[in-house]
């Protein structure tokens, strides 16, 4: 059975199973062609609130059930993941405008995300702790209640199951928003599959819609936890709001990476992992390569070869054939992108590649001759451009590297024992040497620093306990003490 051929789901809500939402429908269009692939229940902020109090009963009974019990929901979730490949894989592409190869990780990584989740009802949760009394004295990480996880619109699967899938497994119930652009494969897909792998009623609850859903599932007062992932200046939002009601915010937010390319680089190979790393879903991703710092002894070669690259790349509508890149997600974003493209060149940079569009469909561009103060250095694109600045030493490169308000990803490139000393002197959430900046492991922490977010919030077992449980002192005295009074 196709996990989305059921027609309970269309005009639908999941609050503990699919019904009407009292907010309008939400037209699900693909961005390359307008054609509509269907509509999904807005929620409201009534909703939401309904949702929360049903989350928060179910999660009692889901959080007591047998870890081996949870686990085998997780697994069977991610066979269901894998057995269904093809389907979501299709309205990845369709609903998001990502070519195959990005829609087949999506798919692949979602199922990954539940393997490694079962592994969690059963992973050691807890410490003894020395004491001077006469007492045992232990540490212990519980369920956090509800959890509310918020997913963007440029990879809805993987950034919403990313969290969903710990959060369920360590006992938690789930509040999931997905971005309304994208609802679909970042929030219906999710529940159907969990329906079918027999998690219990209630403890999934998806509630696409607008800015006051998000708000909503933020201030609901069931909710201990909130795991975002979008811009920088959303999160900013989202994080005063969990602090003015005493919750946990875990956010990944924006990112204007940098890529380091040394002298002692392989020039063709470079242009090849700055290509990919700035080109990859149209550079919609927050681990985009947004900063190409280049030095001046390489610097020509570089750009010419990276141009070279972008003026070969196909792009057109990914559910029609095969293309490099698809389209942007809607006009607003097109429009971001392009003005900062074009006060750039207004300000004096020059283009090597691109900088036309037709529709939403952007062509890769190379940006040269730059200078700091403008636009398309200093601020995320969140398109397909590739900017790149000159630099004369390695200390003006990993000064230019820290120069920046976000610190999420960084790329160096060239002779390891180099780039080794080079990455001890930047700050970022994560280093990659000889790969590009896109890059994301299950296993892995994943996070930001400074403006990129509040740090390695997720990923891994060690940071998934972290995020998605309580810490709990237990003490246990063989006899009951007498007091003073």
């Amino acid at each position: 059975m196709a996990i989305l051929d059921d027609e309970r789901w269309h005009g639908k809500l999941y609050i503990n199973g699919w019904r009407d939402g009292s907010g309008d429908s939400i037209s699900v269009q693909n961005p390359a062609s307008e054609a509509v692939l269907g509509s999904v229940g807005s929620a409201s902020p009534a909703d939401v609130y309904d949702a929360a109090r049903q989350a928060s009963e179910a999660q009692v009974a889901w959080a007591a059930l047998k870890p081996t019990e949870r686990a085998a929901v997780l697994r069977k979730a991610g066979q269901l993941f894998e057995e269904n490949t093809e389907e979501i894989i299709d309205w990845v592409v369709r609903e998001t405008g990502a070519i195959q190869p990005k829609a087949g990780m999506e798919a692949n990584v979602a199922a990954q995300e539940c393997f490694e989740a079962s592994a969690l009802p059963t992973h050691a949760r807890g410490e003894v702790l020395a004491s001077d009394d006469p007492h045992w004295s232990f540490a212990r990480r519980v369920p956090a209640g509800v959890v509310t996880v918020i997913s963007p619109f440029n990879f809805p699967l993987i950034l919403s199951i990313r969290s969903v899938a710990p959060a369920l497994a360590l006992g938690n119930a789930v509040l999931l928003k997905p971005d309304p652009r994208t609802p679909i494969t970042g929030g219906v897909l999710i529940a159907r599959i969990f329906e079918e792998a027999g998690l219990p009623s209630g403890v999934l609850q998806v509630l696409p819609g607008g800015g006051d859903v998000g708000a909503a599932t933020v201030d609901a007062p069931e909710v201990r936890i909130v795991s975002f992932t979008g811009s920088t200046e959303a999160g900013r939002y989202v994080g005063g709001a969990g602090a003015k009601h005493l919750k946990r915010t875990h956010l990944e937010l924006g990112g204007n990476n940098a890529m380091v390319v040394l002298p002692s680089a392989d020039l063709d190979l470079a242009a090849g992992v700055g290509s990919m790393g700035s080109f990859f879903h149209q550079g919609q991703v927050c681990m985009t390569t947004g900063r190409h710092i280049v030095h001046e002894d390489v610097y020509e070669s570089y750009v010419s070869k990276l141009a070279e690259r972008a003026d070969a790349l196909v792009v057109g509508d990914p559910s029609e054939g095969q293309v490099h890149l698809g389209p942007i997600i809607d006009e607003k974003q097109l429009k971001a992108v392009d003005s900062k493209v074009q006060d750039s060149v207004i300000a004096g940079a020059s283009i090597r590649a691109g900088a036309t569009h037709d529709g939403l469909f952007y062509r890769p561009t190379v940006l040269a001759d730059l200078t700091v103060d403008m636009p398309a250095w200093n601020e995320e694109i969140f398109g397909p451009v590739a900017p790149v600045i000159k630099v004369s030493s390695v200390e003006e490169a990993v000064n230019l590297a820290n120069n920046s308000e976000y610190a999420l990803s960084l790329s160096i490139i060239g002779d390891v024992g180099e780039a080794l000393k080079v990455a001890d002197r930047i700050t970022a959430g994560k280093i990659h040497i000889n790969e590009m900046t896109v890059m994301d492991e299950t296993t892995a922490p994943m996070g930001g620093m400074k403006a990129s977010g509040t740090g390695a919030r997720f990923g891994g077992a060690a940071a998934n306990i972290e995020a998605f449980t309580e810490s709990q002192w237990v003490t246990i005295s063989p006899d009951i003490p007498q007091y003073l009074f």
